[in-house]
């Protein structure tokens, strides 16, 4: 064995043993790169966050250049990252730098810069010293490892929400631990579960408790509440009105206001303040999504109105659907609801062949990435049924889509949809095999009677009018 080769396994197993980016696991098939990129110089660019909060911005951002090759972009990012911690915390700065220090010996390691990467690993074997714990157990590298995992990828949302709460147990004033830890259980916390005393609101209110000025968290529980019930409305608005008020340009503060307006009604509104968000966030994926999903509501309600409403007026909000979830889906390659919902809009403007192709690519995306292929089946099953008045097909794709998650909400949906379809069917012949073979499958399935299907049907929606699925676009909301 040379020398050379020596010391690089000897580098190798010390950074195998530190505390970064580098070794969180974070594999690179999980992420959308340029997506993280965009949103990660966003908020830097707008100084998201108290200057801490931009430190770490910068050392993830530094991580994610090293990902697309951009090596010798990383060393600045790091450096600002380094030069902001110790502006900021003075002597007290040892801890912090933690993850910052690592990230730097691993990628003067890559770059071959073999001294500098040694001299950075002594400086981290300084701090330990210093250390009445393992680094995997200081507060802040668990803090910026729950970042990290917030950021990069919905797939991390529950290892967030675990090291942020190990943070939280360790350092339970902490107001960044507290509002890192309940934004991860806003966003893994379904709407189906959700009650007045669930985690993530037992967890927003301790957030704000500890911050008053936290308007992103005071926003992020008006919405929770009211999706939980609809007697906390008082309550709810007036975290809202709060909110918008203390922080008026924050851009996570109007998109959820934005869709907090669009999931009362007032789309108009939402739109107004989801397009001032997007002046100052104008590659964010979400917002778009948001506003693509503000106006199918808008779509929807002008079909329901029963004035007599220009035809024009309805293609116009089509349209602007479509435009905004083709904006999207170019930010984020891979954002399969929004693709999902997009080629549903061609087939609703009857471009099938468009739409169909689109369905394609995006069966083939969640499939390679594993990934909501159940989504996809639902959406296509959508479209089978109302654009291309395929029911066959529609009963087949809502199948697939309740086997593959049935205790999800579109597995839920894909229940109820199933339930309608079979209820059909016995209106016309009590004995239909068709609707009896539906049935055994969603008790197979589900492991649920639904007892007498009439009455069922006397009580759901108007699923011609099916509204769109604006509380599951939390999986994708990045913060």
């Amino acid at each position: 064995m040379s020398e050379m080769s020596s010391i690089q396994d000897s580098l190798q197993s010390k950074l195998d043993q530190l505390e970064c980016h580098f070794t969180w696991d974070i594999k690179r098939e999980d992420l959308v790169l340029t997506d993280i990129l965009n949103r990660l110089e966003e908020q830097v660019k707008m100084g998201l966050g108290r200057e801490l909060g931009v430190a770490r911005t910068n050392c993830s951002l530094g991580y994610v250049k090293f990902l697309l090759g951009r090596t010798e972009e990383v060393l600045t990012h790091l450096m600002k990252s380094e030069t902001l911690i110790k502006e900021n915390l003075g002597v007290n700065c040892d801890k912090t730098l933690i993850v910052t220090y690592g990230n730097f010996a691993w990628i003067n390691y890559h770059m071959k810069n073999y001294t500098e990467s040694e001299s950075y690993l002594m400086k981290l074997q300084k701090i330990n010293e210093k250390l009445s714990a393992e680094p995997s157990s200081v507060p802040e590298v668990l803090g910026e490892k729950g970042w990290a995992y917030l950021k990069f990828s919905r797939k991390y949302y529950d290892k967030a929400a675990e090291v942020f709460q190990k943070a939280v147990e360790l350092d339970p004033e902490n107001s960044e631990w507290n509002a890192g830890y309940a934004k991860a259980l806003f966003r893994t916390e379904t709407d189906t579960l959700c009650t007045v005393d669930s985690p993530a609101i037992k967890q927003l209110r301790q957030t704000i408790d500890i911050d008053p000025d936290d308007d992103a968290s005071r926003v992020l529980l008006g919405v929770k509440l009211l999706l939980c019930s609809k007697e906390l409305m008082n309550e709810s608005e007036k975290l809202i009105e709060t909110a918008l008020k203390g922080s008026p340009e924050h851009p996570h503060v109007i998109r959820y206001v934005g869709k907090f307006f669009r999931n009362q009604g007032s789309v108009d509104r939402s739109i107004e303040l989801l397009k001032k968000a997007l002046e100052t966030s104008p590659n964010s994926g979400f917002i778009n999504h948001q506003l693509a999903m503000c106006y199918k509501t808008k779509k929807i309600n002008l079909q329901k109105d029963n004035r007599g409403v220009n035809r024009s007026e309805i293609n116009n909000a089509r349209n602007q659907c479509i435009y905004y979830l083709e904006k999207a889906t170019s930010l984020k390659d891979s954002f399969i609801f929004a693709m999902s919902e997009l080629a549903l809009q061609y087939g609703d403007k009857r471009d099938l062949p468009k739409a169909e192709k689109l369905f394609d690519r995006t069966f083939k995306t969640a499939r390679e990435k594993n990934d909501n292929v159940h989504v996809v089946h639902y959406y296509y099953a959508e479209f089978q049924r109302y654009s291309n008045r395929r029911e066959d097909l529609a009963i087949s794709h809502y199948k697939q889509c309740l086997e593959l998650s049935p205790h999800s909400s579109l597995g839920d949906r894909s229940a109820e949809k199933l339930k309608n379809i079979a209820q059909k069917y016995i209106n016309d012949d009590p004995d239909d095999w068709k609707a009896n073979e539906i049935l055994g499958f969603i008790y197979q399935v589900k492991g649920e009677m639904f007892g007498d299907t009439k009455s069922y049907a006397a009580t759901s929606g108007n699923e011609e009018v099916d509204e769109s699925l604006s509380n599951l676009c939390e999986i994708n909301c990045k913060i």
